[in-house]
C-alpha cells in the first residue's frame, strides 16, 4: 500500500516511510491509496468473535500488505492488552469506554499501535518522536514509547490547560521521555511539532517523526474499536440504526470511524461532538472552514482550534460539503452545557461521564431519531478531571490505583517559550 499527501505536492511514500516521517514533505497528512471494504461475511459473525480476531482482521486489511502478518497480529494482540467494552447508560444510549488502557485514555490504543510498529520499522539510527498534546495524547504516547530502545519522546504541552492528573502521567516517567512545558496553548504546541518537521537544518541533524493523530500508525488503529463497539451492539440486538458520537478534538477519532464505515462499517451516520471550539460545527453549518485560536474549556483535550485531521476528512468526501454532511452532523457546548450534562446524567442514571464523553452523550440525547440507538466514545476515565468532575456532582471521584501511581511520582519538565527559533535550539543541543 502507498500513500499520498492530502496537499498533493509530495511523492508516494511506503507505509514504513509515511510511519517514521509522519509528515509529508509538502506539510500534508498521508493518507492510503485505497481502503478495502471488508467482506459482508465479517459483518455476518463479527458479533461471534473477540476483541483481538475484529482488530486483526481489520489491521490486515489496512497493513496487511507491509506487515508480516504474525508480526502484524503479534503487535495488534500487545497493543490490545485491555478490553473496550459497550456500556448500557439509558435506553438507546451506550457508551464505548476507551479508557481502560495504562493511562485511562483512548489514545492508548493507537499510542501502543505505534510505538510497536516503529519499533519494528526501525534501524540502527535513533529516532526522535515528538508530539504535542492537549491532555492525554501525550501521556499515551509517552507511556507507549516508555522504555521502547532507541526511541526518545519529546511531549509538548501547554502551561497550565492541562490537568495536573494528566499532566503527572507524561511529567514524571524520565528514562526515554522528555516533557516540554510551552508557554501557550495546544495550536502553539502543534506548531512547533509541524515547523521542526519543516525544518531541513533539524532533519539533518536528528531523525524526526510525530506520535499525534497526524501519523497514519496513530489515526488508523483506532477503527479497531468502531467495529468491536459494533460488533458488541450486534451481540446485544441494539445494532440497527446504529449512530456513532465521538468527541473530537483533533479530528483522529472521528476520522478513523468515518474509516471505519468506508470499509463497510453499518453505521448510520456520525456526530461530531465539539465543545466551545467550534470550527468544524461551524463548517458543517455553513461550508466554510475557518480555524481560530482555541479557547480553555473544562473538556481540554478538544481543545483545538485548527484540527489538523479537518484535512484528512475532507479529502476522504472529494472535497465535497454536501457528502461530509450526508455522514456527519455536529453539535458544540458550552462549559455550563457540558457541566449540566454530567450531572443529569450521574443523578439520573448513576453512569460518571468524563467532560469529553459528556458532549457525546448530549449530542446523542438531542440528536437521535425515533428507531435509532447511540454509541457514544467514552474517551477517558473521568478521575483524570477530578476537580472539575467532583465540583460538578458534589461527591468524590475515586481515583484508580493506575492513575495513583502515576501522582506519586516527580514532576520534572522544561519549560519553553512558543517561538520556533527557542524550540529548534533546545533540541538543536539535544542532539549533540
Amino acid at each position: 500500500m502507498m500513500y499520498y499527501s492530502t496537499n498533493g505536492k509530495a511523492p508516494l511514500a511506503s507505509l514504513e516511510k509515511a510511519v517514521v516521517k509522519g509528515l509529508a514533505e509538502d506539510r500534508g497528512l498521508y493518507m492510503p491509496e485505497r481502503i478495502q471494504r471488508l467482506p459482508g461475511t465479517f459483518f455476518d459473525s463479527i458479533q461471534d468473535m473477540d476483541f483481538h480476531e475484529v482488530a486483526c482482521a481489520v489491521a490486515d486489511a489496512f497493513f496487511g500488505e507491509d506487515v508480516d502478518r504474525d508480526a502484524l497480529h503479534a503487535i495488534v494482540r500487545d497493543t490490545l492488552s485491555f478490553d473496550c467494552p459497550a456500556v448500557k447508560v439509558e435506553d438507546g444510549i451506550f457508551a464505548l469506554e476507551l479508557f481502560h488502557g495504562p493511562t485511562l485514555a483512548f489514545k492508548d490504543v493507537g499510542a501502543r499501535f505505534m510505538a510497536r510498529l516503529l519499533g519494528h520499522f526501525r534501524s540502527g539510527e535513533r529516532l526522535n518522536v515528538l508530539v504535542a498534546t492537549s491532555g492525554d495524547t501525550g501521556s499515551a504516547v509517552a507511556n507507549g514509547f516508555l522504555g521502547v530502545d532507541g526511541i526518545d519522546v519529546f511531549v509538548l504541552y501547554p502551561k497550565g490547560k492541562v490537568s495536573p492528573i494528566q499532566e503527572c502521567q507524561f511529567t514524571t516517567l524520565g528514562r526515554n521521555i522528555t516533557a516540554l512545558e510551552i508557554d501557550g496553548v495546544f495550536d502553539d504546541c502543534q506548531a512547533l511539532v509541524k515547523n521542526a518537521f519543516m525544518d531541513p537544518e533539524l532533519n539533518a541533524r536528528m531523525k524526526l517523526t510525530s506520535a499525534n493523530s497526524i501519523n497514519v500508525a496513530r489515526f488508523l488503529p483506532q477503527s479497531f474499536y468502531y467495529f468491536w463497539g459494533y460488533a458488541q451492539m450486534k451481540r446485544m440486538g441494539m445494532a440497527d440504526k446504529l449512530v456513532v458520537c465521538t468527541p473530537s478534538g483533533n479530528f483522529g477519532n472521528i476520522c478513523a470511524g468515518l474509516f471505519a464505515k468506508r470499509m463497510g462499517l453499518p453505521v448510520e451516520r456520525f456526530i461530531a461532538a465539539n465543545n466551545a471550539n467550534s470550527v468544524f460545527y461551524d463548517y458543517l453549518r455553513t461550508g466554510v472552514y475557518s480555524p481560530r485560536p482555541s479557547v480553555q474549556t473544562i473538556a481540554n483535550a478538544m481543545d483545538v482550534g485548527d484540527p489538523s485531521n479537518f484535512a484528512r476528512i475532507i479529502d476522504l468526501y472529494g472535497h465535497s460539503w454536501e457528502a461530509v454532511c450526508r455522514d456527519i452532523s455536529g453539535t458544540t457546548y458550552s462549559d455550563a452545557q457540558i457541566a449540566e450534562t454530567i450531572r443529569d446524567v450521574y443523578n439520573r442514571t448513576g453512569y460518571l461521564c468524563d467532560p469529553h464523553g459528556a458532549c457525546g452523550f448530549r449530542a446523542l440525547s438531542e440528536g437521535l431519531r425515533p428507531g435509532e440507538t447511540g454509541l457514544f466514545c467514552e474517551t477517558a476515565h473521568p478521575a483524570k478531571f477530578k476537580d472539575t468532575v467532583e465540583s460538578i456532582i458534589g461527591a468524590p471521584v475515586a481515583i484508580p490505583e493506575k492513575l495513583q501511581a502515576f501522582m506519586r511520582g516527580t514532576k520534572e519538565s522544561t519549560p519553553l517559550p512558543k517561538d520556533f527559533p527557542s524550540f529548534k535550539d533546545y533540541l538543536t543541543k539535544k542532539s549533540n
